[in-house]
């Protein structure tokens, strides 16, 4: 009888040694998998929700995310989309829990250059935010380079024109931490 209760109590802590074991080995599967979510497929898992996005330069942006890049994120916020660079995020509120790989379309490949080109050929109104604290550059995005791009300064609601243009801006992109885009 003795012999019993001594194997039963082996069994019994050898099977809560193999879930211990078993825990342990899911937590760090669990790590190994978060590590290797990127910022943009974290993004990605929160499409269509309301976000909160706060700029390095102090700049503020809420809205509904709708779309992720693979250096930017675009919030539809009212009437006007704000695309705001991965490189210019201090901070994000109300992402869900879920994570998402990007979706296979054209803009989850394209870098910022790419998306701020789209900007320019579209001759979009524009408000560029830059620098810190922040100074708005309002007008057209007129020339995109590698690392930078040009805003002909043309007052709101006016067309880009040469009679209109007060000034022409070059900005580096580091310097960008967000362009709106007017309706």
């Amino acid at each position: 009888m003795r012999w019993e209760a001594l194997f039963g109590d082996l069994e019994a802590q050898l099977a809560a040694a193999r879930a211990a074991s078993d825990e342990a080995a899911a937590a760090d599967l669990l790590m190994m998998e978060q590590a290797r979510v990127a910022f943009a497929d974290r993004l990605a898992g929160s499409v269509a929700q309301g976000l909160k996005v706060r700029t390095g330069n102090g700049q503020g942006f809420s809205g509904r995310l709708a779309y992720v890049g693979a250096e930017w994120l675009v919030l539809a916020e009212g009437q006007r989309s704000v695309l705001v660079p991965f490189a210019a995020i201090l901070s994000i509120e109300g992402l869900g829990r879920a994570v998402a790989p990007r979706p296979a379309g054209v803009h989850a490949r394209l870098g910022l250059a790419s998306a701020y080109r789209a900007l320019a050929r579209d001759r979009a109104q524009v408000s560029v935010y830059a620098g810190s604290p922040a100074t708005v550059s309002e007008g057209t995005l007129d020339r995109v380079g590698a690392d930078f791009l040009e805003v002909a300064l043309v007052p709101p609601g006016e067309h880009r024109r040469a009679a209109n243009v007060r000034a022409v801006v070059a900005l580096p992109f580091a310097a960008v931490a967000a362009v709106a885009s007017h309706p």
